[in-house]
């Protein structure tokens, strides 16, 4: 009886070997029979009742068919490829093609796109986030009364004896004393246009008349009574809007922005780019702002910065040589931010602009760009054809305030509306 599955015959297998022979040895490799490699059976022939793949008839002894080729059987460790690939078997076999060269031109364009991308991306983030910080307090259209605009620009800038957010510590440090109420220790104009840029102090001891005006606040008109005063007491009667009022009214010149930092501020922006190199004429010791300076060449931090330009009592000209230094240090400050080595360097740029924004108070149609704007004028008055000066004085009034030179004032001021080059010079 043949126990073998059905499809498993005598004529499918050899003549000895697995047949019942007698013979428990297989017949020798050379007359086995080798199986050629084809296609894999389906899996209906898998199966006990399906029987075994069709085997290709055989010709030679050995098994092989008219143009085989012998398979031993055994890996030669090849690895067979498809037809095409670079292994045996296919077209190139070993061969490698070459990688093909890159392409810089793209890759250069590729690159330039996204440097590009991310510039802008970073510059409009920036500018909005700066202009978000910006403390637009000042309302003046609140001002009445006002001259007509001239030709250029004009900025009012104050520095302020502000001690907002100062700690009890601060105070001490900046020797700000802790005096209730606001004051301005510093006055300029900034003219800007298609000249030089001039800039003019506004000693605080100024002998002015404070004219008609409405409270910033209130809103209530208030008559001009012809008091005169100093001018650093308008500011501290009603704020900026009456400081824009009384100096449009004794000059009759149109301030266009305002621009006002105290004392804190002042001191973080220098921090912030590192310090200011300024040459101090002569030795400075004054216990009233905390100045303590050796004369020559320096660098300034936030603290010995604020002492300097607070200085008065130990300078000969008190106010008016306090206003020329503070126009020195004002004029090296914005030098020194403008340098590619601060506006290049992220981690100076984004700490300069904090310091300045958070402190910074301006009125409410200043943009970043007017602020840009000024900041350069400043750098181009102390080098290039920029003039610098002090509002010209005549003496001392009746009461004891500087009196401004009438005749030089409203020269001045024709030619700053006009645009002209300034020949008045101030003291």
């Amino acid at each position: 009886m043949n126990d073998w599955p059905e499809g498993f015959s005598g004529d499918n297998r050899g003549s000895r070997y697995g047949r019942g022979s007698s013979s428990a040895q297989p017949e020798s490799a050379r007359v086995m029979r080798q199986v050629r490699r084809g296609p894999a059976a389906s899996p209906g022939q898998a199966a006990y009742g399906g029987g075994v793949p069709q085997q290709p008839s055989y010709v030679d002894g050995g098994g092989h068919g008219p143009g085989d080729s012998y398979d031993s059987g055994y890996n030669t460790g090849q690895v067979y490829g498809s037809p095409g690939s670079r292994g045996p078997g296919g077209p190139g076999d070993g061969v490698y093609e070459p990688r093909p060269a890159p392409n810089w031109r793209r890759r250069i364009k590729v690159t330039a796109i996204t440097v590009v991308t991310l510039l802008v991306v970073t510059s409009v983030g920036t500018y909005f986030w700066a202009d978000s910080k910006l403390n637009r307090d000042v309302d003046l259209s609140k001002v009445i009364d006002r001259p007509e605009a001239g030709e250029g620009t004009n900025y009012l800038i104050v520095g302020s004896d502000s001690r907002k957010g100062m700690s009890a510590e601060e105070k001490k440090k900046l020797h700000t004393g802790s005096a209730e109420g606001k004051r301005t220790d510093s006055m300029m104009i900034l003219h800007t246009g298609g000249g030089a840029p001039t800039l003019i102090s506004l000693p605080r001891d100024s002998n002015v008349t404070i004219p008609s005006f409405k409270g910033s606040d209130s809103g209530k008109l208030y008559p001009a009574t012809g008091r005169q005063t100093k001018l650093n007491a308008a500011y501290a009667e009603d704020g900026p809007e009456l400081l824009v009022r009384t100096v449009e009214a004794n000059t009759g010149l149109h301030i266009d922005h305002y621009v006002e930092i105290g004392f804190a501020g002042f001191a973080n922006i220098v921090d912030a780019v590192g310090g200011v190199e300024m040459d101090i004429p002569q030795d400075i010791k004054d216990t009233k702002s905390g100045a303590d300076l050796k004369k020559g060449k320096q660098t300034l931090n936030g603290e010995q910065a604020l002492a300097f330009v607070r200085t008065r009592y130990a300078l000969r000209g008190s106010d008016l040589d306090r206003t020329k230094n503070q126009q020195k240090f004002l004029s090296a400050l914005a030098n020194q931010v403008a340098t590619p080595g601060t506006v290049l360097n992220p981690f100076k740029l984004y700490p300069t602009m904090s310091a300045g924004l958070d402190t910074l108070v301006v009125d409410k149609d200043m943009g970043l760009y007017d602020l840009a704007s000024m900041f350069w004028a400043m750098k181009g008055v102390s080098g290039g054809d920029g003039k610098s000066m002090n509002m010209p004085i005549a003496g001392n009034a009746a009461n004891g305030n500087l009196q401004w030179n009438t005749a030089k004032v409203k020269t001045l001021v024709s030619q700053l509306k006009n645009d002209e080059r300034v020949t008045v010079s101030g003291n």
